[in-house]
């Protein structure tokens, strides 16, 4: 037995050994996180301004944390971080971060900068050896620990600033990653320290009959790309040709489900998926047995959590916050099944930071979540975070270099080819619009807008389509559903039944003009 296998197979027996010991149950484990991280950052500069010394002497530590700081979103919590990418110390956490991970952002600015500390990565490698307890869960032969580990991943080249380093969060914990570990992870370091994807793709695809992958991780678009590449290049049926003992995909960042069926016929047979849930915020939950659909929540790394539900009293149709006060639950106030916004307050100094996603609770004992949106009308078939901000600049931006006007839109994700592409519907009275040359602009704006559609666009987005319509199509639409009035907007991104209304009229509309 290897190595890797000696010490992967002893982290799990002395792993089992812990849990069978009395733990604190996640309710007084998340009490104990927040009291050691207000506790921890009350020097800093954020806890100074809001008086965490106050709150942890105050009866009701919750409610006090609660009263006195508000709701952050990335605009609102983004000055400080800046002071402390610009080098400054104990800004929102002590000392100084060395790391900042890029992700995209909701707002104007093309990514978002998250601080990650030293504990935070701790924090994430905490919860990535719970992830080695699954194994033992799912039953593998103990031949898979002598086996490869693929992570298909964004680049591990960091940007050094002279202040700390920026760049993919896969990046950064490559660079803390043990010693021991290298020579079993897959690609090499010189192929993942490639940027351009197209070039990295090509390299792993040329390197990969050297490899002996057991395990493979990623966004499930990159590697059905990737397979299929590999497929391709040497003629096989199926991935398991080359890599006869791969036995499991861990995969995170999107719902697997679109692409299920796919990566099923890559494979020559029954692989078992993982599902993470991986934020450059934290590493949040993992699935802890095959038959649960949900992701065990980390209730003792680092995170504390509160949950805001997630309906009209608390976000505006674009998914906006109405207050920086709302009321939100604790983990031990939430229900099944009822969707909430998430938000976090980190080792990493995020304070009460809606990390944008909303899940829902799957089961209470043990505390399991999936992830059911975000809270803007976000488009992700695989990847690429589109918000309803992105889309708005730049279909302005677009408008404003056609010398044209477009009054209403909305946006819905189909399925072309085994890939997937975007399709706008665009609500104009010019009947001159060139809508070849004016999707071709917008496109080209939402890469400049967007680092993760613009990377999506190279490989597993095709070109966008285009539809133009009348403007009063959208607001008869609208009355179609009984929608009219000042207080209704026109959605912005279609899926699920307002999709299957959408299709519907449209056909009704096309087939009485046709008709006329």
């Amino acid at each position: 037995m290897s190595l890797l296998a000696l010490l992967l197979k002893r982290t799990v027996n002395v792993s089992n050994q812990i849990s069978k010991r009395k733990r604190l149950t996640p309710i007084a484990q998340q009490k104990k996180v927040l009291k050691k991280l207000l506790h921890q950052a009350a020097i800093t500069q954020f806890g100074v301004y809001y008086h965490f010394d106050e709150i942890l002497q105050s009866k009701n530590m919750f409610l006090e944390f609660k009263k006195r700081v508000p709701l952050h979103d990335y605009d609102l919590i983004a000055p400080w971080w800046q002071k402390a990418e610009a080098g400054e110390p104990d800004v929102t956490w002590p000392g100084k971060v060395k790391y900042f991970a890029l992700s995209s952002g909701t707002s104007g600015s093309p990514s978002k900068h998250i601080p990650v500390t030293r504990e935070m990565i701790k924090s994430m490698q905490k919860v990535g050896r719970k992830e080695v307890l699954v194994l033992d869960n799912y039953k593998f032969p103990a031949k898979i620990f002598d086996k490869q580990f693929l992570s298909v991943g964004g680049s591990t080249n960091l940007v050094y600033n002279g202040i700390n380093y920026r760049g993919d969060l896969s990046g950064i914990q490559a660079k803390k990653q043990p010693r021991w570990f290298k020579p079993f992870f897959k690609p090499e370091k010189e192929i993942t320290d490639i940027r351009d994807w197209e070039t990295k793709l090509q390299k792993m695809v040329e390197r990969a009959p050297k490899w002996d992958v057991g395990i493979i991780a990623g966004v499930p678009a990159w590697v059905q790309i990737l397979i299929e590449r590999i497929i391709q290049q040497y003629n096989l049926k199926h991935i398991h040709e080359l890599w006869p003992d791969f036995q499991l995909y861990i995969h995170g960042g999107v719902s697997i489900e679109p692409y299920r069926k796919k990566l099923n016929s890559l494979f020559g047979r029954d692989v078992l998926l993982i599902d993470t849930y991986l934020a450059s915020e934290g590493f949040i939950a993992c699935q802890i047995h095959p038959d649960n659909r949900g992701m065990l929540l980390s209730t003792d790394s680092g995170i504390y959590y509160e949950f805001l539900p997630f309906n009209d009293d608390n976000f505006d149709p674009d998914g906006n916050l109405k207050d920086r006060f709302a009321k939100t639950l604790t983990l031990s106030q939430v229900e099944l099944h009822k969707p909430y916004a998430l938000i976090l307050s980190t080792c990493a100094g995020a304070w009460r930071y809606l990390i944008g996603d909303v899940i829902k609770f799957v089961c209470l004992d043990p505390y399991e979540i999936i992830i059911d949106g975000r809270t803007k009308h976000f488009l992700s078939i695989c990847g690429e975070h589109l918000s309803v901000d992105n889309m708005t600049m730049a279909l302005k931006k677009a408008c404003e270099i056609h010398y044209t006007n477009v009054n209403e839109f909305t946006v819905i994700g189909i399925p072309v080819e085994n890939r997937h592409t975007h399709k706008w519907y665009l609500g104009t009275e010019d009947i001159n619009l060139n809508k070849e040359t004016f999707i071709k602009t917008l496109d080209e704006q939402l890469c400049m807008l967007n680092d993760d559609y613009a990377t999506e666009r190279k490989h597993a987005l095709k070109d966008p389509q285009v539809e133009v319509l009348p403007t009063h199509v959208f607001h008869d639409f609208l009355a179609y559903i009984g929608k009219t009035g000042g207080q209704h907007k026109f959605p912005r991104v279609l899926k699920g039944k307002p999709l299957e209304q959408w299709n519907e009229y449209l056909a009704k509309y096309v087939y009485n003009t046709n008709d006329c």
